[in-house]
């Protein structure tokens, strides 16, 4: 996920994403790919809970968000209601 411009104060902490300096290709692979590298680079982020927490709030549907897959985070979400 890289970002160019920020324009909502509510996106600002995604300049200090790790994922930011990486660009997409990792975090939105290709179906049946593997995204053990994204999650590599999440468990190393500072910004890491930020990211889940808006990938939960905005009902992320695609690629690693927090460290979390698109099937991972469905299970958080069924398992906390």
């Amino acid at each position: 996920m890289h970002i160019d411009t920020i324009t909502s104060p509510e996106l600002a902490w995604q300049e200090k994403a790790l994922c930011a300096q990486t660009g997409a290709d990792f975090f939105f692979p290709e179906p049946g790919s593997s995204v053990r590298e994204a999650k590599r680079i999440c468990g190393m982020c500072p910004i890491r809970s930020a990211c889940l927490e808006y990938a939960l709030h905005h009902d992320e549907r695609f690629g690693v968000w927090g460290g979390l897959s698109e099937k991972e985070r469905l299970r958080l979400r069924r398992t906390s209601h």
